[in-house]
């Protein structure tokens, strides 16, 4: 009777902690028992990045019924893409290590200061990256190894998601503002806006369901690009109205040097560090599409989306950690910010083994689900059950990185990608699918050898502790 009376109370608990970090309710992070502050904050970034999975799903999930060539598309514009990724989740960053050390120092103020100066040094960037996209989609495509029925279907998708740069760097960078302050359920929140907007307007604009006409793969970016753009809109409305933990002011937007001066000496190495990783992911898209021709890189590309599908979840735990290093750090307590990490590693590592094993098992039924076409379906299994073995280090691996990243050490990290990506990746993947003539599969094996790599080596920079002298 006993027990049963402790196990209910037990799920009490945790009910009420579930639903205090969906409620968005302040917490101080700096001080009380650490799996709570895990939890709080971890629930509503999984649960933020879960959807974004989804996200990521449905589109090729949808544009896999137009065919390979649309696959292979949206595929490769995703892999040039990353580049603003990486600017935008440079930025983000920046904001919330810097947010984060302001907050864990009791300055509200200066939190606010530093994320709304990041906005600043945004709306530049995105209005460059936007007309580029623009002007240039179609050679972008033919650079990334499209064969030319695949450039004269995919331009207009590319050219929507390019011009619509934009919304992506603003809702990376405002919802990076609401993490280094805690504030993960709003963060959580806009991210679901974007995603449900794309889960229904996806197949509506590709297919023309009811008033709408049938736009095929152009839909699918029409469709991303709406949803993003709500969401930032959303952010800006709670951002501005001055409720939550961050309380914007005029004089926050006034430019700042020496606050923009320490934005971009935190956000220049990180987005080089997502750069190069990014850049390398587009090598590895290349080799694949130069060995294997459009039926590999689509394959491929759907694999790469059911490996996004499950690591952008870890991604929300790692997060997690990189907001409780800021803040702790912050508040002068690096042993309760390293103590933090390692428990969020620990947690990372079992759901990350747990779906390394449904890769190894599943990997076939999985990609039956996004296109019925043999040849396609078979590198993407294999792909799938390849890069899906290294998934216990990927894990790993993105705790160590987002530590570094939130305590304002973002030059590790980028050095740490520069030779685990550039240095050993790309050759490895090159020598096996070219030299050793393994094609296609040589380059799938490349990647979980070197993320293996890169997580060991990670932990190991982290284990000695230079992190917790960085100041930001």
């Amino acid at each position: 009777m006993s027990q049963t009376v402790q196990t209910s109370s037990k799920l009490s608990h945790y009910f009420k902690l579930i639903k205090q970090s969906l409620g968005g309710v302040e917490y101080d992070y700096t001080q009380g028992n650490i799996k709570k502050a895990i939890i709080l904050l971890a629930i509503p970034m999984i649960l933020e990045l879960s959807l974004e999975s989804v996200f990521a799903v449905v589109d090729i999930f949808f544009v896999g019924k137009l065919g390979k060539n649309a696959i292979a598309t949206v595929g490769l514009t995703e892999l040039s893409i990353t580049i603003v990724y990486s600017v935008a989740m440079g930025l983000s960053t920046a904001a919330t290590a810097v947010v984060a050390r302001r907050i864990g120092e009791k300055n509200p103020d200066g939190a606010a200061h530093a994320g709304m100066q990041s906005l600043l040094i945004a709306m530049i960037i995105t209005v460059i990256v936007s007309l580029l996209g623009i002007v240039f989609a179609p050679d972008i495509l033919k650079l990334m190894g499209a064969q030319p029925e695949v450039v004269k279907e995919g331009a207009s998708f590319t050219r929507i998601m390019l011009g619509g740069s934009i919304v992506i760097i603003m809702l990376f960078l405002i919802n990076g503002i609401f993490r280094g302050a805690g504030d993960a359920s709003m963060a959580m929140r806009s991210l679901w806006i974007a995603s449900i907007l794309n889960i229904i307007l996806c197949p509506t604009l590709i297919n023309g369901y009811g008033p709408f006409p049938e736009l095929g793969l152009t839909g699918a970016a029409i469709a991303t690009t709406i949803g993003r753009g709500t969401a930032v809109l959303y952010q800006c409305y709670y951002l501005f109205k001055g409720k939550g933990i961050i309380k914007i002011k005029a004089v926050h937007f006034k430019w700042d040097l020496p606050v923009i001066k320490n934005l971009v000496h935190v956000a220049s190495p990180a987005t080089l560090q997502f750069i190069i990783q990014s850049g390398g992911w587009i090598a590895m898209g290349i080799i694949v599409a130069k060995t294997g021709g459009t039926d590999a890189s689509a394959g491929y590309q759907v694999a790469i989306r059911n490996v996004v599908f499950f690591i952008l979840p870890a991604w929300g735990l790692s997060n997690a950690a990189a907001t409780l290093v800021g803040q702790n750090l912050g508040a002068k307590q690096p042993d309760r910010a390293e103590k933090s990490v390692l428990l969020a590693t620990r947690f990372n590592a079992i759901f990350m083994a747990s779906v390394m094993f449904l890769f190894l098992l599943l990997a076939s039924p999985i990609i039956n689900l996004f296109t019925k076409e043999e040849a396609v379906r078979h590198y993407g299994a294999l792909a799938l059950q390849i890069i899906g073995s290294g998934y216990i280090f990927y894990g790993v691996g993105m705790v160590m990185i987002q530590a570094l990243n939130g305590a304002g050490d973002t030059k590790t990290p980028t050095w740490l990608n520069f030779f685990g990506f550039w240095l050993f990746q790309i050759p490895l993947g090159l020598l096996l699918a070219k030299g050793f003539d393994l094609g296609p599969v040589g380059a799938f094996w490349a990647v979980p050898i070197a993320e293996t790599a890169i997580a060991i080596a990670a932990y190991i920079l982290f284990k000695k502790g230079r992190w917790k002298e960085v100041k930001v």
